[in-house]
């Protein structure tokens, strides 16, 4: 259950993060109004907070088992949100990088 808890604090992490990186992106690369400075600023905000919830003792192997999740994640965002297909090639490096996570993340629980 405990790799389950960890994973979805990494999942809400991601959500955030992308989020506020996104917003960045509309700003400064497609011209939208300050709204989305706003919006960006707070979700990372909130997305460095909640990384902080992960059971690692050290930051950076707390931020290396999130790439993995932070990957999956970003093409989720890239599908759904920007509406754009995924490739095999997106879809094989996700895995890879998800195993390398969870190989990461487990000896943490222990």
């Amino acid at each position: 259950m405990a790799i389950l808890t960890e994973i979805l604090i990494y999942i809400i992490a991601a959500f955030f993060e992308i989020l506020g990186c996104f917003a960045f992106w509309q700003f400064f690369k497609n011209s939208k109004n300050f709204i989305w400075l706003g919006v960006g600023v707070v979700a990372l905000i909130i997305f460095a907070y909640t990384l902080t919830k992960v059971q690692s003792e050290f930051a950076g192997r707390a931020y290396a088992a999130y790439g993995g999740i932070y990957i999956i994640c970003s093409l989720l965002w890239l599908n759904f949100i920007e509406k754009q297909n995924f490739s095999k090639f997106d879809l094989i490096g996700a895995l890879i990088a998800l195993i390398g996570a969870c190989v990461i993340i487990y000896p943490n629980l222990r």
